[in-house]
């Protein structure tokens, strides 16, 4: 698996994002967001999280059109598969590559905590490695997740599977409670109608191995890797 993690002005978690790729056996190689292309043979772009351009008009609406956005949209155009992780999900969504919009947390604060999520499917190469219903145990760090779209959007994400993760308690139930956000309908990730894109708020990359606290995002990098 060759990957190319995009960096913006402001991005904090490629350097996490290229660990867990490397520890899961990618050739992982760094490109800025001034570059007109992707490293040659990239089969994963990963577009990680922090704050591009400080988050200034909208959350990632400026970083979705830098110059290496051209190429990352050819790229999924061809079936390439991006990974888009927190601010990384933001910019998908302004760019056009997945559908719908992350706003401000329902609560207007910003959250960082732990957060369990629910497994919605796993015949996809980035959630090989969970069980259907699975429940997780990542991270979220984020003032901006509150995920939303028009309600024919909804209806035909919901319909046709690209809702990849959901946000839960910890026995798997969709609870008020347990949405940190308030997202439409516990939303945490989708795919692309194709399922070669995936952007979710939560941090899979912080919890690769038990010294940090938990390996639960593990099995979503091994997954990836065996896709090579």
């Amino acid at each position: 698996m060759r990957a190319a993690v995009i960096t913006f002005p402001g991005t904090n978690r490629d350097g996490d994002v290229s660990r867990a790729l490397r520890a899961s056996g990618a050739d992982v190689s760094p490109c800025w967001h001034a570059d007109h292309a992707l490293p040659a043979g990239t089969d994963l772009v990963v577009l990680p999280g922090g704050f591009s351009y400080g988050d200034y008009l909208r959350t990632g609406a400026i970083a979705a059109r830098a110059n290496i956005m051209d190429a990352v949209r050819a790229h999924a155009a061809r079936g390439g598969l991006v990974l888009a992780i927190c601010n990384g999900f933001q910019i998908a969504c302004e760019a056009g590559l997945l559908p719908g919009v992350l706003v401000r947390n329902a609560n207007l604060r910003f959250v960082c905590r732990r957060q369990t999520l629910k497994v919605e499917r796993t015949d996809t190469l980035f959630t090989g490695g969970y069980r259907r219903g699975q429940v997780i145990d990542v991270c979220i760090a984020h003032g901006e997740g509150n995920y939303i779209c028009d309600p024919e959007t909804l209806a035909r994400i919901e319909g046709e599977g690209q809702v990849a993760f959901r946000y839960c308690d910890a026995a798997g139930a969709l609870t008020p409670d347990a949405n940190p956000n308030g997202s439409l309908n516990q939303i945490a990730g989708i795919y692309s109608a194709n399922l070669r894109v995936l952007g979710m708020m939560p941090h899979p990359e912080n919890l690769i191995e038990q010294l940090t606290g938990g390996a639960d995002g593990k099995p979503l990098f091994e997954s990836l890797g065996r896709a090579a």
